[in-house]
């Protein structure tokens, strides 16, 4: 299956000449970042519908740390537009981090609409660097959805552990590649090199859960679910906690 690769690559970048066009002359990625969020709040909130149980589940945790330790410290990396805030307990203190400065407008209108919360800044900034923020800083990090765009999920896992206080916890939702040799991988390949431009970074085919895996949390919960939109190109999401 793989000879077949190239060929269904090279038809689909045929087919969406246009937009590789745009990108090699530069033009792309600023409108990509500019309608990007507004795309991102209609998916984050058909999402959360189909995903309120689950999301409630993974993030019940948090109101455990809370009430042994009060005020809970929390980071959300690649924070989007707020689609997470809802779940959050009260009075956590949220700072957000995103390298796209577009998504303050959506943050400004989450917060208001989440009283519960402590907003505490939104930082403009990369996973892979976020010097803004001090070492063992963070009760809670929360990923979802945003492992798949950086340009290094290891070196964000990095600097994940290293703003966490010791036992402090990541919560991740991410989704990943196919199974090996399977035609749903294989369509994912073909897709990747043009999605990647239409989804402002994101690629179709990590292994995200070998870098968590690897990384050296203390312990790692982990489960796979199916996608929550099968029109779209995305693989399985893998969800759980890690403890630094």
């Amino acid at each position: 299956m793989d000879v077949l690769v190239p060929f269904l690559q090279l038809l689909v970048l045929l087919l969406t000449l246009p937009l590789h066009l745009l990108v090699l002359l530069g033009y792309w990625q600023p409108m990509c970042k500019t309608y990007f969020p507004y795309l991102m709040a209609k998916l984050t909130e058909s999402a959360n519908k189909k995903m309120e149980g689950e999301k409630r589940k993974l993030f019940s945790p948090i109101r455990d740390l809370k009430e042994t330790s009060g005020k809970v410290t929390l980071l959300e990396l690649g924070c989007g537009t707020g689609a997470n805030f809802q779940f959050y307990p009260p009075d956590c203190k949220v700072t957000c981090v995103d390298p796209n400065p577009n998504f303050e407008k959506f943050l400004t209108k989450s917060m208001a609409e989440n009283r519960h919360l402590q907003y505490e800044r939104f930082i403009v900034a990369y996973g892979e660097d976020m010097k803004q923020l001090a070492d063992s800083s963070m009760d809670v990090v929360v990923c979802t959805l945003v492992l798949c765009s950086v340009k290094s999920p290891k070196k964000v896992i990095q600097e994940i552990q290293r703003v966490l206080k010791p036992g402090g916890l990541l919560f991740f939702w991410e989704h990943v590649a196919e199974p090996q040799g399977s035609w749903a991988l294989l369509w994912q390949q073909v897709f990747e090199p043009t999605w990647k431009h239409i989804g402002d970074g994101c690629h179709l085919t990590r292994e995200t859960w070998k870098d968590l895996e690897k990384a050296r949390f203390s312990n790692i919960e982990m489960e796979w679910q199916p996608p929550p939109f099968r029109w779209l190109p995305v693989g399985p999401h893998i969800m759980g906690k890690a403890v630094k």
